[in-house]
């Protein structure tokens, strides 16, 4: 059974769709990465796995609580942790008293060992803290009861790079110990590094569902070249080059056809220098919000 089901799921505000049928299965012990910019639906997405809003159309299972039936989703909320972009905590409240009043509602087996990890002044009022100490605070709450399945909507906003790599670090083991995380976040190297599969979603609808690896080989590959001449644009180009860049005689773009075919037509200029890598997700998520992208759908 998968940890969550999304299936035609649908929220619209008059004539918008903040989500537009969207479908898609998270398994049980993977880190799957929900990708796109603010306002593309993430978040909305969220709300309704959590029951927090409706949906239009559609449902979706949260480790197999039907969102529509709240009693149901009430009884899974013990094996579930959750981490908002906006932290509601009772700002006169001090990080302990928080923590207490999380304890009493789902348990705080866990809450001395992530304290070690992440050291949010418990003493002090929560009106006081940094974004980062807001942060900690809130991953500590969303891990404390040892749920089976933790959602995170963009979960180092605030965090410095050290504390980042720790809780990267963090998820990579508690995946291997079998959670399974939900990860929104709109920032690309976080998604790629620590994720098993990314979900892409654009203006509500989902565009892309693949294994981190697969999309970015099957994205083609990165080439930047330096010609001994300047380079004739509509010479040069072909339809497999997207996200072209020239600047005199240099060239840059991902080239997503035959590789054989790029060589062969490469054979007719003086190259100077030449570098072909694997496409960074930035790239990827580009040309999911590009002109072309949208011409192409």
């Amino acid at each position: 059974m998968a940890a969550i089901s999304l299936e035609n799921l649908t929220k619209r505000y008059g004539d918008v769709s903040a989500n537009d049928g969207i479908t898609l299965a998270v398994e049980e012990g993977e880190i799957f990465g929900y990708l796109g910019p603010n306002g593309a639906g993430k978040t909305t997405t969220i709300r309704q796995l959590l029951g927090l809003i409706k949906p239009t159309e559609g449902t979706a299972t949260v480790l197999g609580a039907d969102i529509r039936n709240r009693k149901a989703l009430t009884e899974v909320k013990a094996d579930l942790g959750y981490l908002p972009d906006e932290l509601g905590f009772d700002e006169r409240l001090t990080g302990n008293q928080a923590l207490d009043y999380f304890a009493r509602m789902r348990g705080d087996q866990r809450r001395e060992e992530l304290l070690e990890l992440f050291h949010p002044p418990l003493a002090k009022k929560i009106e006081t803290y940094s974004a980062g100490n807001r942060r900690m605070l809130g991953i500590v709450q969303a891990f404390m009861h040892d749920p089976e399945l933790v959602i995170m909507d963009e979960p180092t906003a605030g965090l410095d790079p050290l504390k980042q790599d720790r809780l990267h670090q963090f998820l990579a083991e508690e995946v291997a110990s079998g959670t399974t995380i939900f990860f929104s976040s709109h920032i690309l190297s976080e998604v790629q590094r620590v994720c098993d599969r990314v979900g892409i979603i654009r203006e509500g609808q989902l565009v892309a569902l693949e294994d981190i690896e697969k999309l970015l080989d099957r994205s083609g590959k990165h080439v930047w070249l330096h010609l001994r001449d300047d380079v004739v644009e509509n010479e040069f180009v072909t339809e497999e080059m997207i996200n072209v860049e020239i600047t005199d005689n240099a060239i840059q773009f991902t080239y997503t056809g035959d590789y054989n075919s790029l060589l062969s037509h490469l054979t007719s200029y003086a190259i100077d220098d030449i570098e072909i890598s694997n496409p960074q997700l930035d790239d990827i998520f580009k040309h999911y919000y590009s002109e072309e992208f949208t011409e192409e759908t």
